[in-house]
């Protein structure tokens, strides 16, 4: 019980300094709303129609996913920050496994992307965006699926970064390209035959399309925007999940014993 207080306490205090934040709570929206407004917005009135299929849906679908990647994977990111202040060094002394450290941040930080997107369907909706009930509850499934996909993949690039300063160099280059190589705001299906392996050895591609997949369940724009079904994408995070989970964990814990 005592892990388990552990990770819960962690992750609300990921939770608390969020809603304890009105700045970073803002500035956590303004970039996706500037991408579902006004770029969605922008191209479905100039090119939508060339498209076949609703643009600024295909917009929103992309930055919701994106974004909650993001966070979760940048949120783990973190913990170097709590490395070298005075709660890293409270935590990594206590009597808790390193590996309740990590979980409890990965939950954390879940529970973090998740509120930011609550605020990604409500600028959906302001937008133009239409989806039913049955679909907002899907979205919440699937961002749940995501975020912990995401939060995994911060832990292996955790623990190959020693410094803060490293994370702030590397990891813009680990996520931009991921933005097209993912297709959030561009169509991917058809790609010149080198960006089609970056494409698909990209982490958030899967989390994407996995994301189409289920809210475009049953429409007849399916076909022309998701890649792959969601039981392919969900096997595929599955199975990477594992894996950044199991060698990142042993890697971070690694290092943290050998500081």
């Amino acid at each position: 019980m005592r892990e388990v207080y552990a990770i819960i306490t962690i992750a609300y205090r990921d939770l608390l300094k969020l809603l304890r934040d009105p700045a970073r709570l803002i500035s956590t929206f303004i970039l996706p709303l500037f991408f579902i407004i006004i770029l969605g917005g922008s191209m479905q009135a100039n090119v939508g129609e060339g498209l076949g299929y609703n643009y600024l849906t295909f917009t929103f679908t992309g930055v919701y996913a994106q974004t909650l990647f993001q966070s979760a994977a940048m949120g783990i990111i973190s913990l170097i920050d709590d490395r070298e202040n005075d709660f890293s060094q409270e935590i990594f002394v206590s009597p808790i496994s390193r590996y309740s450290i990590i979980l409890g941040k990965i939950v954390g930080e879940t529970l973090v992307a998740l509120t930011q997107g609550v605020g990604i369907l409500v600028f959906g909706f302001a937008a133009g965006v239409t989806f039913s009930v049955s679909q907002v509850l899907a979205l919440v499934w699937v961002g749940v699926m995501v975020c912990l996909f995401a939060a995994a993949f911060g832990v292996i690039v955790l623990s190959n970064l020693p410094t803060r300063r490293t994370a702030d160099q590397v990891f813009p280059f680990i996520m931009l390209p991921q933005f097209f190589l993912a297709g959030v705001f561009n169509p991917i299906r058809v790609l010149p035959w080198y960006l089609d392996i970056l494409s698909k050895v990209s982490p958030m591609r899967y989390a994407v399309d996995l994301t189409r997949g289920i809210f475009y369940a049953g429409q007849s724009d399916y076909s022309k925007v998701v890649l792959q079904g969601p039981v392919i994408n969900l096997g595929i995070m599955t199975a990477a999940f594992l894996m950044f989970l199991v060698v990142g964990t042993f890697l971070f814990v690694r290092n943290e014993r050998n500081r």
